[in-house]
């Protein structure tokens, strides 16, 4: 039962110790000593220098510092060489009164105040030696070419070791391959050596990382021999040289230099670097690969070195422990090595060193020393520096191996304890100490802290407190309502409150308070939320040709009360101070680019609390450079090897080449494409033409363009040779009846193949047994032969010639001699009338011997005699249909309905028309009339008028009747419901009553014949209005109240004006007041001051034409005509009519222009209509 409790009471000491390792006591607080900073365990140095051997420590009250030597105390105050800086344990030796060596040892510092006493490492202080090489002759070495060679370099040994290198007397480093490499030792292996491997300068570098020195070895001379070369020199070096494998070096299997036998064994420490090599001989020469027989080797971190001879594992442990086997292979066999690998571990902590630990008097607490190791270390406790178990005996105390309990502390029990873990391999040392202290809580973070944090990412409010208890923590926000200790917040063990994702009403006061048995403690922070920076548009990858500009688009969004700061970059650096980059808020622009400017562009937007970048790249491009070095091979009578070298590309791969020539011998200074290759090709096997002086050029081609043409290579003459080809399009034909030319294309001078190029025509009617005609012609394309047969088909052939002979026998082409007029006209020519505009003609096709010629078709003249209605005969030409090829028919379209019409018919060939068939005539039927020439309106009275006629000038037909169609018209221009009246053919005037007075009319009327009516002609008139209605209107326009009303309106428009010309006045004068005095709007006129009205108006919507009316057909209406004179609609003759006879009239009221306004004012009398209107318009 008591060992029960003990173990609870172990497992809660643990647990309080947890919450204590996180506290740090302030610096104004009692506390013991720790040391800060302090020089590494194994210490090298410089021994031109000053030694320095720190030891840094804190404590309150301020520790002092004293030191031991090799074990026993070293008093600092006897050496005059020694000293120690001010309120700091360092030790400063001065070695120029002092050698280095009398100065490496092992110290030991020790920092103590009234609570305690903490030591530091054991500091071995060792000096950098860099020895020089010892004075050697080295002997030339002579080998046979094959065999295997190893060049030694020992250098001296040094503190550190060296860093190995060999190179040459001009310091460049030896290059070396899977067949030479260097070992880990620094020598030089050669797997097998080539006649190349003879110098006299392979030197051996060691670098002193420490002093910054390098040493060199003597140079070494190696010389390799041939089998031929062997017994000529082996004489005259064989008593001052080494000579090595006088044997013949045969191929052979691999065989180890390096390690020997067929296994070995290595031991590496736990958190090294395990470096194994195989290197191996033979011939040819061999490949190593590795492999680890118990498992596979860890990827992460395994790489091979030197050409695969060294494996290489970093930060080894545990399970890299195992066999690892090289293979050296060649085409003649392999060999094996295994290497048994053990990982022995210095000690090493399992969850890090103890952590101080800070109690209240009665509280406990543990300290833990937890450390693995290989063999497994042992651990000694120390309190202040002395083994504890020479302590003074602590009650309160309890040591159970890697842990001491402390239970039920008191004050003054304060001390630094040391924790020493060691085995064969190393030892850890660790200082806590344990402060017992009775402190009210307080909060270490600044007060009022304002955190910025971008939405959505991880926001840490601080709240560092110290106490002793261990102060409680509890955060509250804005009105603190309620603790924050649930989601979304979480609460660490060291006070600092988390949201995980903040978001936007995260934002505000934040108050953590830390409380103890002693009292409480409150600190405000603030959080403030920002909107995240983010790049909207990104810059877009480019290609862009040299020269031209490119502009790189960076459109940015971030939170507003941040300052955000634009840095563009090229290739992850600054860009190039270069005018042409001009940079703007969110783009970079580039002008007059260059092949420099290619590369990576990153836009980076960056606020004080996060950023956002973006890259593009930037591809530069222009036309290739020509092709060089053009070589002609393979010479062969015709063809011949043409190789090229390409010039850069520019960024933009080549496409293809265009190879071109020039013909010196027949067309110099022209170039002619030959052929193409792809852009990956940089030959071209070229078949050429006899008797050419050949010289060729190269272009490249890429996406920008062709390449400028490359330098042309030297002639390439060909022999000359018989033609290869005959002249095409060879055709025979005649030009007048009694003759046959023949022609042809003549060909070039690349295809003549010789000199004394010349034609062999031949011809023959196409008849049985007949001979073929020769004639030779040079110099010419074509050939006539007289005294042909009329179209006679003829069978033709033309053969190139030169002096070295005949071409190939050339094909037979047709031909025929030339035609004459036909002798006949078509026969059985007739006309069937299809309606009343279109007609169709037949004839019977003419026999071919009458057409004497190719047949190129029928021509059917026509003509309109006269009209069926007026039999005036009409004065219009011939038409002329024409129909191709062996046509026996056609349609004549387009025919005057009502007429008379006469034609024939003509066969015509390539010489012309023959004779015409005999003329002949046909009737078309009646068709619809056109419009009536005019309708005009008469005789206005209050519900009648007349309406007045001419007959249709273009009738089709006899006319058979009228049709009147009229419909009111009311003030919003809608057509009321149609009447309808039919008139006889002989009518051409109508009177209509029973109509409304003062009532708009629209009239439309058509003609009619037996095929149906015609389009209309539209009229539009108004009735007379009624006297009484009239002088009502009167009345009201002149009522006193109406006129009062009137007044009153202008007077308000008056006072309106005067202010708005007070406002203008109170500017000045400018130029659009000087315009709009000088020019005053004709339609804004002032008022009349006898009766208040205005003295002209003019309603624009008035001008509207009808729904459904006709434009006029020049587009105008004239305002110096009233819509509502009589003269408008009547006999007047101011009225248009457009070419149907529709009405153009104006529906608004008169206006009168400046200049004719007092004639018309005198002489036309106060229309009720007009008053009426000017009532309209105000109302």
């Amino acid at each position: 039962m008591m060992e029960r409790r003990r173990m609870d009471a172990a497992l809660l000491v643990l647990f309080l110790g947890h919450f204590a390792t996180a506290l740090e006591v302030p610096l104004d607080l009692p506390q013991p000593p720790t040391i800060t900073h302090q020089s590494p365990k194994d210490y090298i140095i410089d021994p031109r220098e000053n030694i320095i051997i720190h030891c840094e420590a804190k404590g309150k009250p301020h520790p002092s510092f004293s030191w031991t030597r090799n074990g026993t105390h070293f008093d600092i105050d006897q050496d005059p060489n020694v000293t120690m800086r001010p309120h700091s344990g360092t030790l400063v030796v001065d070695i120029s009164r002092a050698k280095v060596e009398n100065y490496e040892c092992v110290y030991q510092c020790t920092a103590r105040n009234k609570h305690g006493t903490a030591v530091s490492n054991n500091i071995v202080v060792q000096q950098s030696r860099s020895p020089l090489w010892s004075k050697e002759k080295i002997k030339p070495i002579v080998v046979r070419e094959g065999v295997s060679l190893v060049l030694p370099c020992r250098p001296p040994a040094g503190l550190p070791p060296p860093i190995i290198f060999w190179m040459d007397n001009y310091f460049q480093r030896l290059p070396q391959s899977s067949r030479v490499s260097q070992s880990l030792n620094g020598d030089l292996y050669f797997s097998n050596v080539l006649q190349e491997d003879s110098r006299n300068d392979y030197i051996c570098y060691a670098r002193f990382p420490y002093t910054q020195t390098i040493q060199q070895k003597q140079p070494i001379t190696v010389k390799v021999l041939s089998m031929d070369a062997i017994n000529d020199t082996v004489a005259a070096f064989y008593n001052d040289t080494d000579l090595f494998s006088e044997d013949p070096a045969d191929e052979r299997k691999p065989n180890f230099l390096i390690p020997s036998g067929p296994s070995s064994s290595k031991i590496v420490l736990r958190g090294q670097v395990l470096e194994m090599e195989c290197i191996a001989e033979g011939l040819p020469t061999p490949e190593i690969s590795w492999t680890k027989v118990s498992g596979d080797l860890p990827a992460k971190r395994t790489s091979f070195l030197h050409y695969d001879r060294t494996l290489r594992i970093v930060n080894v442990s545990e399970s890299d422990a195992g066999d690892y086997r090289c293979t050296a292979r060649n085409m003649l066999g392999s060999v094996h090595h295994t290497i048994h690998v053990t990982v022995k571990a210095a000690p090493y902590w399992i969850r890090g060193p103890p952590s101080n630990l800070v109690l209240a008097p009665g509280e406990n607490g543990s300290l833990t020393c937890r450390a693995s190791g290989t063999p497994k270390p042992s651990i000694t406790w120390a309190m202040n520096g002395i083994p504890i178990e020479n302590s003074p005996k602590d009650l309160s105390r309890k040591v159970e191996d890697d842990t001491i309990i402390f239970t039920d502390v008191q004050t003054g029990s304060s001390a630094v304890y040391q924790c020493n873990v060691s085995n064969d391999y190393g030892y850890l040392l660790s200082n806590a100490f344990v402060n017992v202290l009775s402190e009210p809580p307080r909060v270490l973070t600044q007060a009022n802290k304002v955190y910025q944090i971008i939405r959505s990412h991880q926001a840490l409010l601080d709240c560092a407190s110290f106490g002793s208890p261990i102060p409680k923590i509890t955060w509250f926000k804005d009105s603190r309502s309620s603790t924050l200790d649930g989601e979304p917040y979480i609460l660490h063990d060291n006070g600092t409150l988390e949201i995980p994702i903040a978001q936007a009403h995260n934002s505000g006061k934040y108050t953590c308070v830390a409380g103890n048995t002693l009292g409480i403690y409150e600190n405000h922070v603030y959080l403030e939320v920002k909107e995240p920076t983010r790049i909207l548009k990104q810059p877009d990858h480019k290609v862009v040709l040299r020269g031209r500009s490119v502009v790189f688009e960076c459109t940015v969004k971030h939170d507003p009360s941040l300052i955000p700061t634009m840095t563009w970059l090229k290739d992850d650096g600054e860009l190039p101070d270069d005018e042409r980059l001009i940079v703007d808020s969110d783009s970079l622009t580039i002008t007059d680019v260059t092949e420099n400017d290619a590369g990576e562009y990153t836009c980076i937007m960056n606020t004080t609390l996060d950023h956002d970048s973006a890259r593009a790249v930037l591809t530069v491009v222009e036309r290739p450079d020509p092709p060089t070095d053009l070589e002609l091979t393979d010479h062969k009578k015709r063809s011949v090897q043409l190789t090229w070298t390409p010039g850069d590309e520019h960024n933009s791969p080549i496409q293809k080449f265009l190879i071109q020539y020039e013909d010196s011998l027949h067309h110099r200074g022209h170039w002619h494409n030959l052929t193409e290759v792809p852009g990956t090709k940089t030959t071209a096997h070229l078949k050429l033409s006899p008797y050419v002086h050949y010289t060729f050029r190269v272009l490249a081609l890429n996406a920008v363009n062709f390449s400028r043409p490359s330098f042309p290579s030297r002639v390439f003459k060909t022999e000359p040779a018989a033609p290869d080809e005959n002249p095409t399009g060879v055709q025979g034909f005649g030009t007048e009846h009694d003759n046959l030319v023949i022609s042809w294309k003549p060909l070039s001078g690349l295809q003549s193949n010789g000199p004394g190029l010349h034609y062999k025509v031949m011809w023959r009617q196409k008849t049985a047994n007949s001979e073929w005609n020769t004639v030779t012609v040079a110099n010419n394309s074509k050939f006539v032969v007289s005294g042909t047969p009329t179209f006679v088909p003829y069978e033709l052939k033309v053969q190139a010639v030169n002096d070295y002979g005949e071409g190939p026998e050339p094909p037979i082409a047709h031909g025929h001699s030339g035609e004459d007029l036909p002798v006949a006209a078509p026969e059985n020519v007739q006309a069937m009338v299809l309606n009343s505009t279109l007609a169709e003609v037949h004839w019977d096709p003419v026999p071919s011997k009458l057409i004497r010629g190719h047949l190129k078709g029928f021509k059917v003249y026509y003509w309109r005699e006269h009209s069926l209605h007026n039999h005036n005969p009409h004065h219009v030409e011939n038409k002329i249909l024409t129909f191709s090829g062996n046509h026996s028919h056609g349609m004549l379209p387009g025919l005057h309905p009502f007429s008379l019409y006469s034609f024939n018919v003509r066969v015509f060939n390539g010489k012309g028309e023959g004779p015409h068939s005999p003329t002949q005539q046909f009737e078309t039927p009646e068709g619809v009339p056109g419009a009536p020439t005019s309708l005009q309106v008469t005789n206005f009275n209050l519900d009648s008028l007349t309406l007045e006629w001419s007959p249709p000038h273009v009738r089709n037909g006899r006319i058979t009747g009228y049709t009147l169609k009229y419909q009111p018209v009311n003030n919003s221009y809608e057509l009321g419901p149609v009447e309808e009246l039919a008139l006889a053919a002989n009518e051409t005037s109508v009177t209509l009553s029973n109509l409304k007075y003062s009532t708009r009319y629209k009239f439309y009327l058509n003609a009619k014949t037996v095929r149906g009516a015609g389009p209309a002609i539209s009229q539009e008139a108004v009735t007379i209005m009624d006297e009484a209605v009239a002088s009502r209107q009167v009345d009201i326009a002149t009522q006193g109240w109406f006129i009062g009303l009137m007044c009153a309106i202008a007077l308000l428009i008056l006072i309106l004006l005067i202010i708005c010309f007070i406002q203008r006045n109170k500017g000045g004068k400018y130029p659009v007041k000087e315009k709009e005095d000088a020019h005053t709007d004709p339609e804004f006129q002032p008022m009349k001051d006898d009766d208040c009205t205005f003295g002209e108006y003019s309603d624009n919507e008035d001008h509207k034409p009808l729904k459904g009316s006709r434009t006029p057909s020049n587009g105008t209406v004239k305002r110096g005509d009233s819509d509502d004179s009589l003269v408008d609609y009547g006999e007047g003759g101011d009225g248009q009519f457009n070419e149907d006879g529709s009405f153009i009239g104006q529906y608004s009221g008169k206006s009168v222009s400046r200049d004719t306004a007092e004639g018309h004012e005198s002489s036309e009398a106060p229309s009720p209509i007009n008053a009426m209107n000017s009532l309209n318009s105000f109302v």
